[in-house]
């Protein structure tokens, strides 16, 4: 497996939630206490239902949504003394769907939006909008109408757009979902290249191979509740836990324990598997 990101202090929080209440006007209750420490340099997964308050969460990171009750803190600083403008500096947010956030006539202007908005000179934009357009092979889109790339395409410029401002923390809402396994397995080595250089990041996804070949640590949620918090072995052994968030452990992982100890219990991905086999 990928060796993503190194050993973390989580005393040294980037992100600090402390018994953090959400509820929309509605009155609906959405966050029900939540308390959590992101260490940075994490590589962090949460993982849940769709209702189980995740996106919710994360957006909290970023000012999008501040909490009814409780205290969010990103670099020691209470979110809620924060715009989201300010907290764009340390917070990238990738929306699932990359029209969300998609909007400029050309590629090029829609990397060199965020670095305008942040007061860069121009000649480092132009600098960053061409590594970007380099490292994720946008190049010969660079003068293209977004809305006529295809999905792929667009979710790695809204990457992109939110990678050229350089982010501590990255928050993606299901990074690969839409995209054909090439452009996946771009986006998800493009991400952890980075997290060995320190940044923080936090994937929202359903998949759990993604979460076990990519992720150090697993966060599960279930009503507005974290239930289970850990290393993804650790995690994904949990079954009661896991079955009341309808989360299937990876094959790779149940195929290991079905052995019986004949290869290791802590196995997770189908690369892990055969390496354990030949080996053995």
């Amino acid at each position: 497996t990928r060796e993503v990101g190194a050993d973390v202090d989580r005393a040294d929080a980037v992100v600090r939630m402390e018994d953090v209440r959400f509820a929309y006007p509605s009155g609906s209750l959405v966050l029900d206490g939540i308390s959590l420490d992101i260490g940075r340099g994490e590589f962090v997964a949460l993982m849940g239902q769709n209702g189980a308050g995740k996106t919710t969460l994360a957006k909290h990171f970023n000012g999008l949504l501040r909490p009814t009750r409780g205290v969010v803190r990103v670099n020691g600083h209470d979110t809620r003394s924060r715009t989201v403008a300010q907290l764009a500096g340390s917070v990238g947010y990738v929306f699932q769907n990359p029209d969300h956030q998609v909007f400029a006539e050309t590629v090029a202007r829609e990397l060199a939006f965020g670095p305008q908005n942040l007061g860069w000179h121009q000649e480092r934009i132009d600098e960053a909008v061409a590594r970007m357009l380099h490292e994720l092979g946008l190049g010969a889109h660079a003068d293209a109408q977004p809305f006529f790339l295809g999905l792929a395409e667009r979710k790695l410029l809204a990457l992109g757009s939110t990678l050229v401002m350089n982010p501590e923390i990255l928050v993606l809402d299901e990074p690969a979902t839409g995209a054909d396994q090439a452009v996946a397995e771009r986006i998800m080595h493009t991400i952890a290249d980075l997290n060995r250089t320190g940044l923080t990041v936090l994937i929202i996804t359903h998949d759990v191979i993604l979460a076990a070949e990519y992720a150090r640590r697993l966060i599960v949620m279930k009503d507005g509740r974290i239930i289970v918090d850990g290393a993804p072995a650790q995690v994904f052994r949990q079954r009661e836990e896991l079955e009341a968030a309808f989360i299937v452990p990876p094959q790779a992982a149940e195929l290991a324990w079905s052995l019986d100890g004949r290869v290791p219990q802590d196995l997770l991905t189908v690369s892990q598997f055969v390496a354990a086999v030949e080996e053995a």
